[in-house]
């Protein structure tokens, strides 16, 4: 196996600064590069979110450690937005743009400095057998280890997301995957990309990073990149939106939202969610119940609250799928 950090953008910034985007390379040795099967793991778009930077630091290492022997390449890019993370900050500076609203089609309309990173990104990444796109959620809620599809690109990105070893797969019927994302201008150039969120803003949830490595090598070995796991663990079968149905719930009142169930918990239908108090008076302003016996697979993590402002997204099984 070779082993190598090469440089996708570099990109001159003002005040001496420099805006440098690397990927390191796993590939099969010797070989002919552009004739090898080739995987990719992104993440770092946004840089409150970090639990991707886990998932790559810890892939990196099983790969140098030989669990899988590399057949293909599997390129990993652990910082797309280093900028960001450097300043703990969502949007890239200096111009705070979402990174991942920037990539379009028509080679980044947008005149923005951005356009040679986000064409440097998608030319590299163009033509890989996958792609995994890795997320965690925001600050504000957290997220069971997903994968969103839009329904466009079910029939060609479910069979690979099952292997993912993931706990749900959020096939939506909207664009869950937005135009001028990452996942939406590869899927659109046919290079298969599947969306991973899992977790929340700022902070590492260890365990569910573990499981997508498993699931990575897993999916890497269906498409012949990777040998056999030589740990040998168990995939699991992801429970698949569109066999139910997803219920949103949001905020009635505004005020300090304090949970009573917890994530990931499967509940009854009128089970209470959790409170909404006034910090000013003490009251309950409001007591939101479950509508469906279902699972909690997003969960507010921030406590201070909106009207209008997401509680909860639940799934219930075995209903008539409809978007709420």
């Amino acid at each position: 196996m070779k082993q190598s950090v090469e440089t996708v953008v570099d990109l001159t910034l003002p005040v001496a600064e420099r805006l440098v985007i690397r990927r390191t390379r796993f590939s099969a040795e010797p070989g002919d590069e552009e004739s090898l099967p080739r995987i990719a793991v992104v993440t770092g778009t946004h840089g409150d979110e970090v639990e991707g930077q886990l998932v790559c630091a810890w892939l990196a290492s099983a790969l140098t450690e030989g669990r899988w022997d590399v057949k293909g390449i599997v390129d990993i890019y652990p910082a797309l937005n280093p900028l960001g993370l450097d300043t703990i900050t969502r949007n890239m500076p200096p111009a705070d743009v979402d990174l991942n609203r920037t990539f379009d089609l028509d080679r980044n309309s947008h005149g923005s400095f951005l356009a040679p990173v986000t064409d440097g990104i998608l030319d590299s990444l163009t033509g890989a057998l996958a792609v995994v796109d890795v997320h965690a959620s925001n600050i504000f809620l957290r997220e069971i280890p997903q994968v969103r599809i839009s329904q466009a690109n079910a029939e060609m990105l479910k069979p690979l997301a099952r292997w993912l070893n993931v706990e749900f797969l959020w096939i939506h019927e909207a664009a869950t995957v937005l135009e001028n994302t990452l996942a939406y201008s590869l899927n659109s150039r046919n290079t298969p990309t599947l969306v991973v969120e899992m977790g929340v803003g700022m902070r590492l949830t260890p365990a569910m990073a573990q499981d997508l490595v498993t699931g990575i090598g897993a999916l890497g070995t269906f498409l012949g990149v990777l040998g056999a796991d030589r740990s040998h663990p168990a995939i699991r079968a992801p429970i698949e939106s569109d066999k139910g149905a997803i219920h949103h719930v949001n905020a009635p009142a505004a005020g300090l939202f304090v949970p009573e169930v917890g994530h990931r918990m499967s509940i009854k239908e009128g089970q209470v969610l959790g409170s909404i108090l006034s910090a000013q008076t003490g009251e309950t302003v409001a007591r939101i119940e479950s509508p469906a016996d279902a699972l909690v697979f997003t969960l507010r993590e921030y406590p201070i609250v909106m009207e209008g402002s997401l509680i909860a997204r639940l799934y219930e099984p075995s209903a008539i799928a409809e978007e709420e």
